[in-house]
């Protein structure tokens, strides 16, 4: 097990991507990651995941910060935009090349999907078979003659791993055996989420990763990667979502829940912060609030461990 222990003063951070407006669900986990920093008198990072090109939307960086300010949440460093640090992840990947932890892998999803012997990871899809585990690093200067796109992808390894996570607890996973081999560059030539966010929170000191519970299988595929970059890893704390009536995530589908909408609406964003309090079990009753007025009596230790089901109480 990698200890992470607690560091004082914390160092956190907001991490927007940009492939849309923000919505209900991400404005509770943004207020969770500002209280847990902030309630310790630690410093917070901007930083635009800005790297998932095909789906960023113009626009949508600025909107971002607008309805960060608007529910009153600040931050110290930033914004960092990531497609302004593409070196940083080129020369993070070269280091994995060199030590033969990623290797060239020429297979498609439909590939994946269709290999017989690969399992299912509940929601995390198919794991991959290894169908090309057995290239070296090298193996990519003749598939780039031959004109054969290829991805770079990280060879897991077989142990167990386990994380204290500050809201869900113990938490255990075999990433080799569970997830699978994990892509860390895509065939377009740009780093892969899980080797971005790595190289960022290594580069900027951040102590205490929290975020939304789906993301919790990314935390073990990034302590792989914190280990063989040599790096420390931070805390994690994955939060429960936000949820639909049919308890599913957030999603265009439940209706508009864009905090750009609920502006235009004219809803005061202190009606929305104590609303989003409440759900989180920080307050008794949803009343009218800022964040700063939840510094005093904040502890991770109240937070819901459920997800929370939203209906449009606020904008209505």
């Amino acid at each position: 097990m990698i200890e992470t222990p607690a560091i004082q003063p914390p160092v956190g951070r907001l991490a927007p991507s940009p492939t849309g407006a923000q919505h209900v669900g991400n404005a509770r986990t943004y207020l969770l990651a500002w209280l847990s920093v902030r309630s310790r008198g630690g410093r917070l990072i901007l930083r635009m995941e800005d790297i998932d090109s095909p789906r960023i939307k113009p626009g949508a960086d600025r909107q971002a910060i607008d309805d960060l300010l608007w529910l009153g949440l600040d931050w110290d460093e930033g914004p960092y935009i990531q497609t302004q640090r593409l070196a940083l992840y080129e020369d993070a990947l070269e280091r994995l090349k060199a030590a033969e932890r990623v290797y060239p892998c020429t297979c498609t999803r439909s590939d994946i999907a269709a290999a017989a012997s690969a399992p299912h990871a509940g929601q995390e899809g198919p794991v991959y078979p290894g169908t090309c585990s057995t290239r070296s690093a090298d193996d990519a200067v003749e598939l780039c003659k031959e004109g054969v796109p290829f991805a770079w992808r990280f060879r897991a390894t077989d142990q167990e791993r386990r994380i204290q996570d500050l809201v869900v607890g113990e938490q255990r996973c075999n990433v080799a055996r569970d997830l699978g081999d994990f892509v860390v560059g895509k065939t377009d030539g740009t780093p892969a989420y899980q080797l971005a966010v790595v190289v960022d929170d290594a580069a900027m000191g951040v102590t205490e990763a929290l975020r939304g519970g789906d993301l919790l299988p990314s935390a073990f595929r990034q302590l792989e990667l914190y280990e063989a970059l040599g790096a420390r890893p931070p805390a994690f704390a994955h939060v429960p979502l936000v949820v639909g009536m049919d308890g599913r995530r957030l999603a265009k589908r439940h209706g508009d829940t864009r905090l750009a909408t609920l502006r235009q609406q004219g809803v005061a964003p202190e009606q929305l912060v104590g609303l989003l309090a409440w759900s989180c079990g920080l307050i008794s009753e949803p009343h009218p609030c800022r964040p700063a007025d939840l510094l005093p009596s904040f502890s991770l230790d109240r937070v819901a461990r459920e997800p929370w089901v939203y209906i449009d109480v606020v904008g209505s």
